[in-house]
């Protein structure tokens, strides 16, 4: 059974199919959401959430070539909505977590470069993690998105301004 063929069983009531669906695309969602928590608890959190509303809204997919960019668009939006959650969490009980560094160097530079690109804006964040975490093109990155390359171009340039402004000249 071809893609198309298993997104059409699927939107026809064919658990089996979506449940095939959603197996060809989980190692994909999976490192998805990875890049955005750093953590396998929460990248297997959203990932479940991502089933869900995939199984609830599969009628409102429009074209079946076009699932794994849905499904990853879907990815996306859980993992901003979670990131936005825990940020009015931590403010609310307003406490300050330190984190544990190691002794080597780059275990240091690694925190700090998370660190570094969980500061910026939403879209810059998700255009940083698309291109070097996931190693997306431009032209794949504007198509997931849904915007023209010139802007994911503006946006992956703003973004890595600021992480050069804000981790210094060293970098």
């Amino acid at each position: 059974m071809n893609l198309e063929q298993l997104v059409s069983a699927a939107r026809h009531g064919d658990d089996d199919a979506f449940y095939d669906l959603m197996r060809m695309h989980k190692d994909k969602l999976y490192k998805v959401a990875y890049a955005f928590f750093r953590n396998e608890a929460d990248a297997l959190d959203a990932l479940q959430e991502v089933t869900c509303r995939a199984y609830l809204k599969l009628p409102m997919l429009k074209q079946p070539a076009y699932v794994s960019t849905w499904l990853t668009r879907i990815m996306i939006h859980v993992c901003v909505d979670e990131q936005k959650r825990k940020q009015r969490l931590m403010a609310s009980e307003a406490t300050s977590e330190t984190a544990v560094r190691d002794d080597t160097d780059t275990a240091y530079l690694r925190l700090e470069m998370e660190d570094a690109i969980s500061r910026l804006s939403g879209m810059h964040r998700q255009v940083i993690i698309l291109k070097y975490f996931e190693d997306l093109t431009i032209r794949e990155i504007a198509a997931l998105l849904g915007h023209p390359e010139g802007t994911i171009k503006t946006w992956l340039h703003k973004a890595l301004g600021a992480l050069r402004k804000d981790l210094g000249k060293g970098w």
